[in-house]
This record gives structure tokens, C-alpha cells and sequence, in this order.
């Protein structure tokens, strides 16, 4: 394997990177040590599509997302279809991706990791042209995640209101219509309080939570909740990390290729990769077969293959594809 060049995007205000204390300097101390060729961009006064600009126009193969999943998004939305490749450095607050690419949530172990990991192709999934990897939200989720922004270095004070908030905005959300029109049946309305796209589905896995085995799958899924009240959250949560939520009543569940939304309201709030964003509507969702080169464990089951899937199918095997690094 040749040696790789890395390109470090910083986000030092995200959640684990600020609670941290992690800056340019002693992340690129990390790299340095390891005896890494990088260069490092901590400047976050500056846009972030003009540090991506700028990591594209460099020499790097690897660009490092160094933040959160919104952050990844963010510059995977660069990424596809060219032959760069991404790499992230769990310094959010859930790190989904980094946990289904098998990459160490340990700042330190996880740059240490990186000269191991393969690079591999997974899905990049689309909504109004926009790239997200993990999921996009709609209801009565995005509004929660409003107030979670908030909530960073808050106090244990706070943080009991904000679990009140969470009550009362649940216990009080009203259902929406919504015409949903799937790429494989015909479209229906719905009367709904939140709904789920992911890129592929998650598994039912002891221990696990929104986790996914696959990232190559080539499909949309749609999970919809026409009821989602304080005790559904608790319930539904407790099935998830038991690995048996798939069954609960309040969720009903579909696997696209492509899917549209639609609303009487001009936009919607909703939820993308952990960054609430307020798109027009109708919303528009389309899955990218493995249009993004990562950087994944090697132990991990998302990058054990060694075999190159024809274009149109789907793969035969537990794994996504993996390249020559």
C-alpha cells in the first residue's frame, strides 16, 4: 500500500472534539507522531464548503472528516464519484458512521488505526441533492434535535429541563399528512409523527443501536411511525439495544431505491445526519450504489469483500466492496 496523504477538516466545536479540547495543533501532534503525511485545516471561522474546496485542490487522497456525522456528510458530498477518499475521526456526539466503519472512538486509537484501514465503496444516499449517510428525520424528531444543539456544556440543571422539553414536545406533537410515493408501489397518504429514511437498514443486533452491518446494499430504508408517544420512544429504544425492535407496532418498515414526500407545506424541518436543515418539499430521496470511497477497519463487516460488484447488482455477500487502497 502506497502511502496515503491526509487532508485533516477539524471541526473543533464538535461534541467530542470541544468537551476534548482538541485543536489543530494537537491533533496534527497526534498525526506527526504516527509519522503521517498530512496537512491540517482547524479554521472554522472559515465556510466549510471552502476548506472542502481547498482539501480537493491539494495533494491529499484522504480527506479526514475530524467532527461529527454532519461534518462527514458534509464533505462526502464532495467526495462522490471522484477517487478521493473519506476518513473520520469520531469527534461528535453519536459518530454512526464511525461505528459501522469499525473505526476505534478513541480520538488516539483511531489515528492510530487509520494506516491499517482499506479503502472500501459504500452507498452515498441523496434528498433535494443533498448527500447523507446515515439518515434523514422528518417530524417530531428535527424539532428535539433543536434543542439538543443547545444543550452543549450544559449543566446537570439543564439538562433535567431538557428532558422535560423532550416530554412535553412528544406528549404534545400532532400528527402530518403526508403523500409518500415509493420508486415500488404506488403512492398512499399517511398520517404520521415522525418517519426515518436510511441509507440501507439497520440490524437487529443485542447491543446495538441504529447500527448497520451493510453500506452497500444499493437501498433506501423508510421507517414510519404514524404514533410516537413518550412510552413508544422508551419502548422502541429498549427493543433496539435487545435487538428485536423490528416487530414493535408503532413502526412500520420498506426497503426503495428512490422515494418522494410530499406535504401541503412549502418546506419541512427535518433532520440530516445529525444537522437540522429546512428543505422544500416535495422531498425528493435517491440511493447512490457505492458512489463513495472510505476508509473502513478491515475487521469490520462492512469492508471484507474483495469482490468487485457489476454495476446494477447487488452484492452476493455481509460486506461492501472493497479497492485497492
Amino acid at each position: 500500500m502506497a502511502d496515503r496523504h491526509y487532508h485533516i477538516i477539524l471541526n473543533p466545536r464538535a461534541g467530542t472534539a470541544s468537551a476534548l479540547g482538541l485543536t489543530g495543533e494537537n491533533v496534527g501532534e497526534r498525526f506527526a507522531r504516527e509519522g503521517y503525511s498530512f496537512d491540517i485545516d482547524a479554521h472554522d471561522e472559515r465556510p466549510l464548503e471552502e476548506r472542502i474546496e481547498a482539501a480537493l485542490a491539494g495533494p491529499a487522497d484522504v480527506i479526514v472528516a475530524g467532527g461529527g456525522d454532519g461534518t462527514a456528510a458534509a464533505i462526502a458530498q464532495a467526495l462522490v464519484g471522484t477517487d478521493k477518499a473519506l476518513a473520520v475521526l469520531p469527534l461528535g456526539t453519536y459518530n454512526a458512521l464511525s461505528k459501522d466503519l469499525g473505526v476505534p472512538l478513541d480520538i488516539d486509537a483511531a489515528i492510530i488505526a487509520l494506516r491499517a484501514m482499506e479503502k472500501v465503496k459504500i452507498d452515498a444516499a441523496e434528498v433535494n441533492g443533498k448527500i447523507f449517510l446515515h439518515n434523514v428525520l422528518i417530524g417530531v424528531i428535527p424539532g428535539i434535535a433543536v434543542g439538543r444543539e443547545a444543550m452543549r456544556d450544559a449543566s446537570p440543571l439543564q439538562w433535567i429541563g431538557f428532558i422535560r422539553f423532550i416530554v412535553r414536545r412528544v406528549s404534545r406533537a400532532k400528527r402530518m399528512a403526508i403523500v409518500i410515493d415509493p420508486d415500488n408501489s404506488d403512492a398512499r397518504v399517511e398520517r404520521v409523527q415522525a418517519i426515518a429514511v436510511a441509507n440501507n437498514s439497520y440490524d437487529e443486533k443485542l447491543g446495538g443501536f441504529l447500527t448497520r452491518k451493510r453500506l452497500d446494499r444499493g437501498s433506501l430504508s423508510l421507517y414510519v411511525m404514524k404514533t410516537l408517544r413518550v412510552r413508544d420512544m422508551l419502548r422502541i429504544t429498549a427493543e433496539m439495544f435487545a435487538g428485536r425492535w423490528r416487530g414493535d407496532d408503532a413502526i412500520s418498515f420498506e426497503s426503495v431505491r428512490a422515494l418522494t414526500i410530499r406535504t401541503h407545506k412549502p418546506n419541512l424541518l427535518v433532520s440530516l445526519d445529525g444537522e437540522v436543515l429546512t428543505l422544500s418539499t416535495p422531498l425528493n430521496f435517491e440511493v447512490k450504489p457505492q458512489a463513495l470511497l472510505v476508509l473502513g477497519s478491515p475487521e469490520a463487516p462492512p469492508v471484507k469483500a474483495a469482490e468487485t460488484v457489476p454495476e446494477g447488482e447487488s452484492v452476493p455477500q455481509a460486506e461492501a466492496v472493497a479497492v485497492e487502497a
